[in-house]
């Protein structure tokens, strides 16, 4: 077994905010987010050596962006998001150096839902982030061992729509990762959904997700994914638990996984204290078991917050990965 600890106390955390607004129902928000710590990581890379570093985006992922909205009347609206992340250590833009790699959607809103139409989050992302302890946090989160619940997708069409105590929301993406290809309409496409109950202190969340990853002239190759988690408030605290199911068909490979066309059980549990109006703890621990093979990681992530204001956190997290046989799990 190889057991890593990663620990990071984060140096700045800040959103701004502004809006210009041609009237009550319309106009057009900048807000952004900079995020930035320094990582200790007892055993990283192909060595295990030690590795301090200063590292952008460790609970929230660096940004900036532009939110708009234009009443049409009738309860009609025009809506967009334009979303840049950025890694604020380099200045690189983030998610594969794109100019808008976090969102970029326009569309309409009503009283029946919402119709948009861009590079969005999949239903697997919506899900994490309100079933995963730590909010799927860009470092220490349950994104470190299953991926799939940060994804975004190009070229896709979602509904989102509230009917009183549930939100759902179904998405369709033609390419998810690219530009689509004449007669290979399978290639690349992604599509899913989400189902969201929230009542009182109790809410109960499902997401499926399915993700076509071959190649145009191989479109078989598919991953399917399906999740279940719920929370329950006490007073100041928060539980959480989950499950994801996934398999792989036709020769696709999950994430972290030692063989092809495998699945795998992806459990969690944890815990969100507020100790004070400003300070607040989050413990979780996440386990996944892929089948065909008994390289089963675990994971276990503590964070702590406290808010110097409404817009500014100072915080410091400490990971603790256990890893079986030949799973890798933070060795980075």
């Amino acid at each position: 077994m190889r057991r890593l600890i990663l620990v990071d106390i984060s140096l700045f955390f800040a959103t701004i905010g502004c809006c210009a607004s041609a009237h009550a129902q319309s106009g057009v928000t900048l807000f952004g987010i900079a995020d930035a710590g320094i990582e200790y990581n007892n055993n990283a890379g192909r060595n295990g050596d030690n590795l301090v570093r200063l590292v952008s985006g460790n609970q929230s992922g660096s940004r900036w962006g532009l939110r708009g909205v234009e009443d049409l009347g009738s309860g009609l609206k025009a809506v967009f998001l334009l979303e840049s992340g950025f890694d604020i250590d380099t200045g690189n833009s983030g998610q594969g150096g794109r100019l808008l790699g976090r969102n970029a959607y326009a569309g309409l809103d009503s009283q029946y839902g919402s119709l948009l139409l861009g590079r969005q989050q999949t239903a697997m992302r919506e899900f994490g982030n309100i079933y995963d302890p730590n909010a799927i946090a860009d470092r220490y989160s349950i994104l470190s061992i299953a991926p799939e619940f940060g994804a975004r997708a190009d070229n896709t069409v979602k509904y989102v729509g509230k009917f009183s105590k549930l939100t759902g929301q179904a998405f369709y993406s033609f390419q998810a990762n690219g530009t689509e290809v004449a007669g290979s309409n399978v290639f690349g496409r992604n599509f899913g959904a989400f189902l969201n109950y929230a009542s009182g202190p109790f809410a109960l969340g499902m997401a499926y997700d399915d993700a076509h990853v071959g190649t145009p002239s191989n479109q078989a190759p598919v991953l399917r994914r399906v999740s279940v988690a719920g929370t329950y408030a006490v007073g100041d605290a928060k539980v959480y638990a989950g499950y994801r199911l996934a398999k792989a068909y036709d020769g696709a490979m999950l994430p972290g996984a030692q063989a092809a066309t495998a699945g795998s059980n992806l459990y969690w549990l944890g815990l969100a204290y507020k100790v004070t109006p400003t300070f607040s703890l989050t413990g979780a621990a996440y386990y996944q078991d892929f089948r065909q093979t008994g390289s089963d990681p675990w994971q276990f992530v503590l964070t702590s917050d406290y808010s110097l204001s409404k817009r500014t956190d100072l915080y410091a997290s400490v990971s603790y990965a256990l890893n079986k046989d030949n799973s890798a799990l933070g060795n980075r």
